[in-house]
């Protein structure tokens, strides 16, 4: 493809060189640099693409990108333009031959309940005879496909090659998490979505290496409804009025109030032995009644955006009813059956926030006790730990402090963090640094009544120990327990 090709819908000068150039695939690894390639200079936290320039010139790079002048060796092509992240990513759309024109596209962004509602989504869609592609957090969906996710929305170059592999496979929409970083560093640029979804927003995501305040996060969140046809809101956010700021779409809302477009009432926390599920009532033009079998209020916000976006593609709320009935997302409050007695689940919860959020919501269906199993990263803010081990003494009538993703750091002293941070309240609480035991220990010393969560894994099937990651699959230990047990006659 000619490099004029490439840059079609991108401001630029050529300082020196041809557009003429023939360009062989786009590169932005200088240690991946090709003969005929073009090189767009990308700036991240702690590097320069810039001062790479000489080096993938000399590799065999047939043009490079760029936001100043750069000293390349004569022959090769330099264009300069504003923003080489949003260059990329227009050449990305290019080069793949512009993928997201030839789909329904769905971005949804927000603080919680991203994967949730995709998988949702997916459900729904597929159930009405849809063939959906699926991007996120945990993964990407390609019909049968499964590709392990590195980033909750992929850089523009990979983001554009799964696209065009879904448009190949068949795929009619795609439904995909949109981060706050995707936004920031223009991950998604030059994609127009159909429908653009923002679930809630809250102070996450702060910090030197993510963005420099609550007000630059919502920023970022607000840019996806400049780049959507329709945008689906939640209503009852008390922010909305600022991601709304500046939107160019169509707005629809969803929540809790009958203010919204799409609301819920007569909520009822279904319990039954080994089970915890969320009924409720949607009301719009229709009126009809849903039942999902993820706790919580939260789940209702979930299924509303879900319905909102859904109903936009004609679904009719049979198909919504039973696709809501039996969706499943893998580390999201995702009950796994080991007694009759007592519930077992595995959720992500890897923040105070979070975990305050799904300990809160478990409380209120009354269970016996609240068993939390968890344990904090190493190499990361010990103030996480702090206020993880005070939101479980708080919260949970028994906690059980064990090992998450330790990394470079002893996990021993790890547990000491989050055990300075229990000691603030009067929970009850054991140390079992080894998670494998720690499981076991909750499994076997299960009451009745019990709900008992292993927080923090969640999807993640590794555990990260000195820099290799080790297999390490919360349902295959608990199917091995029981595995053992039953052998022993227990």
């Amino acid at each position: 493809m000619r490099l004029a090709q490439l840059l079609e819908n991108i401001e630029y000068e050529v300082l020196c060189g041809s557009t003429d150039t023939e360009i062989t695939e786009i590169v932005n690894d200088s240690r991946k640099v090709k003969k005929g390639c073009v090189f767009p200079c990308i700036r991240g936290a702690s590097f320069d693409g810039h001062k790479f320039a000489g080096e993938v010139a000399a590799k065999g790079a047939a043009a490079i990108v760029a936001e100043e002048k750069v000293e390349v060796p004569e022959g090769v092509t330099v264009i300069l333009v504003k923003d080489t992240r949003i260059a990329m990513a227009r050449m990305a759309c290019a080069w793949y031959g512009y993928p997201a024109q030839k789909l329904k596209m769905i971005g949804v962004t927000g603080t919680k309940g991203k994967t949730t509602t995709t998988y949702m989504v997916k459900s729904i869609l597929e159930a009405a005879g849809h063939k959906v592609g699926l991007i996120g957090t945990i993964e990407t969906l390609i019909g049968t496909t499964r590709i392990p996710s590195l980033n909750t929305t992929p850089e523009s170059l990979l983001l554009q090659e799964l696209l065009a592999k879904m448009v190949k496979a068949g795929c009619d929409a795609v439904v995909m998490e949109v981060s706050s970083q995707a936004l920031m560093l223009h991950r998604v640029e030059g994609i127009l979505f159909d429908i653009g979804v923002f679930t809630n927003i809250s102070a996450d995501h702060i910090g030197p290496a993510e963005h420099a305040s609550f007000e630059d996060y919502m920023e970022c969140k607000s840019r996806l409804f400049r780049m959507c046809r329709k945008g689906i809101f939640n209503g009852d956010d008390i922010h909305l009025g600022r991601i709304l700021e500046g939107h160019t779409c169509s707005v629809e809302t969803f929540g809790l109030n009958k203010t919204n477009d799409l609301y819920a009432d007569e909520i009822e926390l279904v319990c039954r032995p080994g089970y915890l599920g969320t009924k409720f009532h949607v009301r719009s033009e229709e009126d009809y009644e849903v039942t999902t079998d993820i706790p919580g209020k939260f789940s209702v916000y979930n299924a509303l955006c879900a319905i909102a976006i859904c109903r936009q593609f004609g679904v009719t709320k049979e198909q919504l009813q039973t696709a809501l009935a039996d969706v499943k997302v893998k580390g999201r409050v995702e009950m796994v059956k080991v007694s009759d007695d007592f519930i077992l689940m595995i959720d992500y919860a890897h923040n105070a926030m979070a975990l305050e959020s799904i300990l809160s919501t478990l409380r209120e269906y009354r269970p016996s006790r609240i068993v939390c199993v968890f344990g904090c990263g190493g190499n990361r803010a010990r103030s996480r730990r702090y206020e993880m081990g005070e939101v479980s003494g708080r919260h949970a009538d028994f906690t059980i402090l064990t090992s998450d993703n330790p990394r470079y750091e002893n996990p021993e002293a790890i547990l000491d963090d989050i055990e300075t941070g229990i000691r603030r309240t009067k929970g009850k609480y054991i140390r079992i640094a080894d998670r494998r035991e720690a499981i076991a220990y909750s499994i076997h010393n299960g009451q009745p009544g019990d709900v008992i969560v292993l927080a923090g894994k969640g999807h993640e099937d590794y555990q990260e120990i000195c820099g290799k990651k080790y297999p390490m699959d919360e349902r295959v230990i608990i199917a091995e327990i029981l595995a053992e047990d039953a052998k022993k006659g227990n």
